[in-house]
């Protein structure tokens, strides 16, 4: 049986359309798609590909992170 890992990830629209993810405890995994669910599905494929080659490499897998969140404000 195969252990699950949950990570947070960040969904982002962008403004030409299709949505951009990223998962702060896993900085190599920058992906997108054209839909919501595209864009979640790459992700999901690019987390797996990225734990295979941590674990092939030896490389600590990590803990989920927590990413600080805060809205500043811009003179424009």
């Amino acid at each position: 049986m195969k252990n699950s890992l949950e990570f947070t990830i960040v969904l982002e629209p962008q403004p030409e359309g299709g949505f951009t993810v990223s998962v702060p405890a896993l900085p190599e995994v920058v992906t997108e798609g054209d839909t919501e669910a595209e864009a979640l599905a790459a992700a999901k494929e690019a987390i797996g590909a990225i734990l295979e080659y941590r674990k092939d490499h030896g490389i600590p897998l990590p803990k989920d992170a927590q990413p600080t969140v805060r809205k500043i404000t811009v003179d424009a």
